[in-house]
C-alpha cells in the first residue's frame, strides 16, 4: 500500500511540474512583411505577410516561432548558348517570379514599458526559395530582430517589428531585411 501512495504522489508532483512548463501566456501576430533580398545578382524587394506564436516561458521571455511568405520579381543571370564560330556570348538577365519561406524559432525578451512592449529576439531555422523556372532551393536561416508592440485595447496591440536573416540560397549568401507590422492578440 505504501508504494501505491509513494508513487501515486511522485507522479502528481512530476505532473505538476510537467504542467508548469507550459506556457500560459504568449501572442499570436498576422500581418504584412516586407522582404529586400538579393536572392539573385541584384537586390529586391518582396511582399508578403509574416506570423508568428510566442509562448511565455517567464514574464519576460518567451520561445517564438515564426513563418513568413514573401512574393515577387527578381532578377537572374541565365547562361546562353553561342552558335559555332561566335565569339564569347554572356548570360542573359532574365526575371523570374520568386517565392520565399522562412520557418524560424528562437528566444524573444521583451518587456512592457506604459503602452509600449519592446522586443529583442535571435531565430534559427529554414529558408526555402522557389521560382517559376529557375529552380528551388534550401538553406539554413539565421536572423536576430526587434520590435515594438503598441498596446490599442485589452489583448490587443499592434507591432513593428523589424528582422536582419542570413541565408544561403542559389550558390549565394543573403543578407536579408524583414519588416513587417500588423495585429497581435495576447493570450
Amino acid at each position: 500500500m505504501r508504494k501505491i501512495v509513494l508513487i501515486g504522489i511522485t507522479l502528481a508532483t512530476f505532473a505538476g511540474l510537467a504542467a508548469a512548463q507550459i506556457p500560459t501566456a504568449g501572442n499570436v501576430f498576422v500581418g504584412y512583411s516586407y522582404y529586400n533580398t538579393n536572392l539573385s545578382s541584384s537586390r529586391g524587394g518582396l511582399n508578403g505577410f509574416e506570423g508568428t506564436v510566442e509562448g511565455k516561458i517567464i514574464p519576460w521571455v518567451g520561445i517564438v516561432a515564426d513563418f513568413s511568405a514573401n512574393y515577387g520579381t527578381q532578377q537572374f543571370s541565365v547562361p546562353i548558348a553561342c552558335p559555332v564560330g561566335i565569339g564569347p556570348c554572356g548570360p542573359a538577365i532574365e526575371n523570374f517570379n520568386v517565392h520565399v519561406d522562412n520557418f524560424l524559432f528562437g528566444p524573444r525578451v521583451s518587456v512592457s514599458v506604459g503602452k509600449f512592449r519592446p522586443f529583442a529576439e535571435g531565430l534559427l531555422g529554414v529558408v526555402h526559395a522557389s521560382t517559376n523556372g529557375f529552380g528551388n532551393d534550401n538553406s539554413v536561416s539565421s536572423g536576430v530582430g526587434g520590435g515594438l508592440d503598441y498596446h490599442l485595447i485589452p489583448l490587443v496591440a499592434w507591432r513593428f517589428q523589424g528582422d536582419y536573416l542570413h541565408s544561403h540560397l542559389f550558390n549565394i549568401a543573403q543578407n536579408n531585411v524583414r519588416v513587417s507590422t500588423g495585429i497581435v492578440v495576447r493570450f
